[in-house]
């Protein structure tokens, strides 16, 4: 064990473990940073501004298309999909957001929640180098002469800090960037829900005339006034 302790610090294997990680959280940050705040956001208000006006007056087709272009946007894309079952009864129109918001929300969480496990594991991996670095320290001072002691103790020590500083160098800005990541995520799945629920409430509230016998006619027959007719006998013929 003490053999491969020792390896760790005389090849920096901890050290290098550390840089790895951070490097990898690195990546993960800017993958995020350019999905959540670039490729996936859009001016809500504005975009909203004019679906809701195509809506109010009845021009789904146009707020379809003007969704469509920008249907990499999920609440764009979770807006076309309601849009298209506008002519639907409302159980259909509430399955199209159920359907859509499942579709978009991969895109939305993808790979952040790799960010909390590293920050976590980097400090772990930066606290194995510290200990293996106090024992290693520790066991040559034991078997030093007394004029090197204090030399070989300081020297351990420092190489078990060093992990440790250079682990939480990497921890913290880790941390620090997945709790803004994580609260524009969930401003996003906000928006959604939020927008989403304003323009099925739109789509419901619209006056539709049901299918009707008596709405297909312009006189007003039914079926008795239909049977009376029947039944009533033809005129006798005048000689």
């Amino acid at each position: 064990m003490e053999m491969v302790m020792k390896f760790f610090i005389d090849y920096k294997i901890v050290d290098f473990c550390i840089i790895s990680v951070g490097i990898f959280a690195f990546g993960l940050i800017f993958d995020r940073v350019k999905a959540l705040y670039f490729d996936l956001s859009l001016p809500t208000e504005q975009f909203m501004k004019q679906v809701m006006g195509m809506v109010y007056q009845d021009k789904i087709e146009d707020a379809v298309t003007f969704c469509s272009a920008n249907e990499k946007k999920p609440l764009a894309y979770v807006i076309k999909k309601i849009l298209e079952k506008s002519d639907r009864e409302n159980e259909s129109i509430d399955q199209a957001l159920d359907i859509a918001a499942s579709e978009v929300a991969p895109k939305l969480i993808k790979n952040l929640g790799h960010l909390s496990m590293v920050a976590n594991v980097v400090t772990l991996v930066g606290l194995l180098g510290t200990v293996c670095g106090l024992i290693v320290a520790f066991k040559a001072v034991s078997f030093a002469d007394v004029s090197q002691k204090q030399t070989l103790l300081a020297e351990g020590i420092s190489i078990a800090m060093s992990a440790t500083a250079l682990a939480l160098s990497v921890a913290i800005p880790t941390m620090f960037a997945y709790s803004f990541l994580q609260s524009k995520q969930n401003r996003l799945f906000g928006e959604i829900d939020l927008y989403s629920q304003k323009i099925i409430e739109v789509l419901k509230s619209r006056g539709y005339t049901q299918f009707s016998a008596a709405t297909v006619y312009h006189s007003p027959i039914n079926s008795h006034e239909l049977t009376n007719k029947t039944n009533t006998p033809p005129p006798a013929k005048i000689a």
